[in-house]
């Protein structure tokens, strides 16, 4: 098959960029053509479709030349569907999976496949389709309003975005495209769920049930295993208000174990400022960014992984890692999470912003026998397991097969 992959990013940016990448690479293995569509980026692996990208904007940075793009590159992007056109026409693909396409590259270039009669699988890496900020969480609380309310003002009226001008484009671009243009649900096939959770959601918001489907994404393989650990808990992932990672560090401070942060992001700041008693004490660490072996050895001598989310987490990469490591996981029961963690089996479980139950559940790891723990780390690596890459893309494919098929 003739498959065209669709991500505002080409490089392993976060967990939606680490799983397109593996499904390009996969399907090319496999014996597919594969093309990409994406926007331009200095971190962007090397492509031989770079020339159908389109330019770079960044809505961090500040330029004046990226805000005065900004709406246009959100609401409709003339370039994108131009230069999308173009690529399907040269590539002519029997399906077009997209993944995050919204801002950098819009939704305008689904018009294109719609025009073109080609059939369109949109993977749903977050919530963005039925939330304006993409998290279900604001002001440090999980939200709903937009879904229950069915409309997008309560963006604007509690300033998801901490900023009045992008909280309003937020709620001008979701009611354009959802309520008036119908833009995703008029020209998408077929929607992706890597949880029962965001799947439930969909539907709640009005997509049909026969155009969504479960998948959870797969868990990594992982041929060796090490008992090496050393006397630490890890975090590893975004420094973001909506991890719960201040809850951790305060569940943390009685509990016999060292704390390992890894990772960056606008909370990285307020916990140096706020913990440094934790991190002069050197009972907190902070290591920033690692990746490859570094990460990985990281994962490997950890005591256990701890996923503290006060959001609705979907079906984060961390999960999946840490599962097929065969890491004792302690995560908030909130999400798509316990839907893949149960309780004292392969990990365990507390309520989301619960401190004591966190830090009970640190001191009940520390009390288990190692015959116990050894246990629950099988039953981890026997569920990575069942979510095995290659039985994964087996379904992703008989989903291309089924629905190019009923488009012929």
């Amino acid at each position: 098959m003739r498959i065209l992959l669709v991500n505002k990013f080409n490089y392993p940016r976060g967990g939606a960029e680490k799983y397109f990448l593996f499904l390009k690479e996969s399907l090319e293995k496999a014996g597919h053509q594969v093309a990409i569509f994406a926007m331009n980026h200095p971190k962007n692996l090397v492509s031989p479709w770079k020339k159908y990208w389109v330019s770079r904007v960044s809505f961090n940075q500040g330029k004046l030349s990226d805000k005065l793009k900004t709406p246009s590159r959100i609401i409709y992007s003339q370039e994108a569907k131009k230069k999308f056109k173009q690529l399907i026409n040269d590539f002519n693909p029997n399906i077009i999976h997209c993944h995050n396409i919204y801002h950098q590259l819009s939704p305008s270039i689904l018009t294109v496949a719609k025009e073109k009669k080609i059939p369109v699988i949109m993977h749903l890496h977050d919530y963005k389709l039925i939330c304006p900020n993409y998290r279900l969480f604001t002001k440090g609380k999980v939200c709903q309003e937009c879904l229950q309310k069915n409309n997008y003002y309560s963006c604007l009226k509690n300033n998801c975005y901490n900023s009045v001008s992008r909280s309003l484009l937020a709620y001008i671009e979701m009611t354009l495209h959802h309520k008036i243009w119908k833009i995703y649900e008029k020209n998408i096939n077929l929607l992706i769920a890597p949880s029962e959770y965001i799947k439930k959601l969909t539907i709640q918001s009005g997509w049909p049930l026969e155009k969504i489907i479960k998948i959870i994404n797969p868990a990594p393989i992982v041929k060796k295993y090490q008992n090496n650990e050393k006397n630490y808990l890890l975090y590893f992932g975004r420094l973001a208000p909506e991890k719960g990672i201040e809850d951790l560090i305060l569940a943390s401070r009685i509990s016999p174990y060292q704390l390992h942060l890894v990772g960056s992001g606008p909370l990285e700041k307020k916990i140096k400022k706020d913990f440094k008693k934790e991190i002069t004490s050197r009972h907190l660490k902070l290591s920033g960014q690692l990746q490859g072996k570094k990460l990985e050895q990281e994962i490997k001598e950890a005591a256990a992984i701890i996923i503290p989310s006060r959001w609705p987490e979907n079906m984060p990469l961390v999960l999946l890692e840490s599962l097929a490591w065969g890491k004792i996981i302690i995560a908030s029961r909130i999400g798509g999470l316990p839907e893949i963690i149960k309780d004292k089996q392969n990990g365990f479980l507390f309520s989301p912003g619960k401190i004591n139950e966190l830090n009970y559940q640190i001191n009940y790891l520390q009390t288990l026998k190692d015959h116990k723990k050894e246990k629950i780390k099988q039953t981890a690596r026997q569920t990575a397991q069942l979510l095995n890459p290659r039985e994964h893309l087996r379904q992703i494919i008989e989903i291309y097969r089924k629905i190019a098929k009923k488009s012929d």
